[in-house]
């Protein structure tokens, strides 16, 4: 019997379980800040006594156990009722407190959009909606996966619309949605959030778009958890000699047209990087501004697909649909082959 170990046999790959489809977006080994928005909320209300927080049943899947732990006098559970909520938010809000209001970013949009728009929007209250999983942040399907939400949303006067990229973003923005005279929705990351933009002298600012690497090839103008897969192909192309540019834009609305508009004049290949369907979102905006202006040049677009999405692991999905940092790599690179041969014909 031949006893000679088989020293060819690659390791068996790693089998992808249902953890996988509601994983942490932090890599192994990447700094991270556990449940950013609730120690954020707890330390913003031992300064201000206005502030309050709300949930329909998923404190949780939000990371607003953190504060309902620290200052439950602080805090209201509604149960499983997100019109309910909403409307006690702006019952709040009218005797002058500060609500922040957590549920998943599905129900927030899709069954509370009337109380939204008509008890808050309209009334112009500073009620925070704070919602988890937005776009592709869980494999559990289009129940959960709210792909659309900021096309909801965009239309509704007086709402302003955060899409953070990171813990930095979040523990930065929760004071400013405070401070703001009006409704405002983020489509909040929960859990281990990765600590990105710390390394790139950030400082978060209501409304404002920040450059955080220049480049002379390509732009890239990206919100929410695609500004780290963009900062990270920038990396990866500037092995090939690839200069990439990386515009963060945490705010969707109010837009910073000035910021965008000023960065598209320069003559580079443009794409935005979006964790949403392509239709309604960061896409939609930039192009609209361009066109506004007389700016008439291609965008690109890479985002979520006009579709619902299929259940299953997020690295799977993310590859599949286009949104992970190799497939953002690998687009670049398509779009810029045929502009290199042309300049050496």
């Amino acid at each position: 019997m031949n006893t000679t170990p088989n020293t060819n046999t690659a390791a068996p790959k790693k089998k992808l379980t249902s953890d996988a489809m509601s994983a942490s977006l932090a890599r192994e080994g990447q700094r991270v800040t556990q449940a950013p928005l609730g120690h954020a909320l707890v330390e913003l209300a031992q300064r201000d006594e206005r502030v309050v927080g709300l949930s329909a049943d998923l404190a949780k899947y939000t990371d607003l156990h953190i504060l309902r732990d620290a200052m439950p006098d602080r805090f209201y559970q509604v149960g499983m009722a997100e019109q309910a909520l909403l409307g006690m938010a702006a019952g709040l809000a009218m005797e002058g407190f500060v609500p922040f209001a957590s549920t998943y970013s599905v129900f927030a949009t899709r069954r509370a959009y009337d109380f939204l728009c008509l008890d808050i929007a309209e009334a112009n209250l500073n009620v925070n909606m704070v919602c988890a999983l937005p776009g592709l942040t869980t494999g559990y399907g289009p129940s959960h996966q709210a792909t659309e939400d900021v096309a909801i949303l965009r239309g509704m006067p007086n709402l302003t619309i955060v899409d953070p990229c990171d813990a930095v973003d979040i523990e930065q923005a929760v004071p400013q949605l405070a401070a703001h005279d009006g409704p405002t929705y983020t489509r909040i990351l929960r859990g281990k959030v990765p600590r990105v933009l710390d390394e790139y002298d950030y400082t978060f600012e209501l409304g404002k778009a920040k450059m955080l690497r220049d480049g002379a090839d390509v732009l890239l103008i990206s919100t929410g958890l695609m500004t780290e897969r963009a900062l990270e192909a920038a990396k990866e192309l500037a092995t090939d000699k690839v200069d990439v540019a990386v515009l963060h834009v945490p705010t969707l609305k109010p837009l910073d047209e000035d910021t965008i508009l000023r960065e598209l004049a320069r003559d580079r290949l443009v794409l935005t990087c979006e964790n949403h369907t392509i239709i309604g979102g960061l896409f939609d905006a930039v192009a609209h501004a361009a066109v506004r202006d007389g700016i008439f040049r291609q965008i690109t677009p890479i985002g979520l697909p006009d579709e619902f999405l299929d259940a299953g692991a997020l690295p799977t999905l993310n590859d599949r649909y286009g949104v992970s940092t190799a497939k953002i790599a690998e687009r670049v690179k398509s779009l810029l082959s045929p502009q290199r041969t042309e300049r050496v014909d």
